[in-house]
């Protein structure tokens, strides 16, 4: 089954991609829970630790039981061989923090939308002429919106999402739609670590609902004003 086109709208449409990872399976669950509760669909589990793959598993079969609607991808896939256990494992995307080509071929082959990570040029080039229809840009903190604003049109083909440092503050998100970017990746800044160490899962599913409210209301009033 192709999942490519489903899952891009999805992420187009929610134009927030929030991302975690926890060692603890039932903090995992937890978390997702919560940004299920708070209005999230789409959500990237990170690849982050020995647990990640059987973590991963069970929050699949959670997904399958009781969230209709929540496409989960995997994020931090560096190799072949990872995205190969992932793909086995039913991830619905596959994000990278570099370029990997032969993982591009492997979600290619899976029916999977593959979200390559970039910094320059250069490495942007590489990753459109590898297939990819949207890149992350990543450290987004590092480079920041006026970097989008500078090689968005180097690409007009392209969509670009920054991951790293987007922060869920109005004057913030506005500079980066604003420089034309389609969606924002949100970590810590959205699901932060007091909060899942405390286990707060309310805190966590009102921060997702308020963020995806901001994004939606920023992003309307950008086409208001086209």
């Amino acid at each position: 089954m192709d999942k490519k086109v489903p899952v891009l709208q999805a992420l187009l449409q929610q134009k927030m991609l929030p991302l975690y990872f926890h060692k603890s399976i039932n903090i995992s669950v937890g978390v997702l829970q919560a940004l299920y509760k708070g209005g999230i669909r789409v959500v990237e589990y990170t690849s982050r630790g020995e647990a990640a793959l059987e973590n991963f598993k069970q929050l699949k079969k959670l997904v399958d039981q009781s969230m209709p609607g929540m496409l989960l991808g995997i994020g931090t896939i560096k190799t072949a061989e990872q995205a190969k256990a992932y793909v086995t494992a039913d991830a619905d995307f596959i994000v990278c923090p570099t370029i990997n080509p032969e993982v591009g071929v492997v979600a290619k082959g899976a029916g999977l939308l593959w979200i390559p990570g970039c910094m320059t040029p250069t490495e942007i080039a590489n990753a459109e002429g590898a297939g990819a229809e949207l890149v992350k840009i990543f450290p987004g903190n590092i480079l920041g919106p006026g970097y989008i604003s500078a090689v968005k049109e180097l690409f007009p083909g392209l969509m670009l999402m920054p991951t790293g440092g987007v922060e869920v503050k109005k004057e913030n998100l506005e500079a980066w739609f604003d420089s034309g970017v389609v969606a924002v990746g949100m970590g810590s800044k959205l699901i932060t670590k007091q909060a899942m160490e405390a286990e707060d899962y309310e805190d966590i599913a009102q921060a997702a609902e308020a963020a995806l409210q901001l994004v939606q209301e920023v992003t309307a009033n950008a086409q208001k004003e086209l």
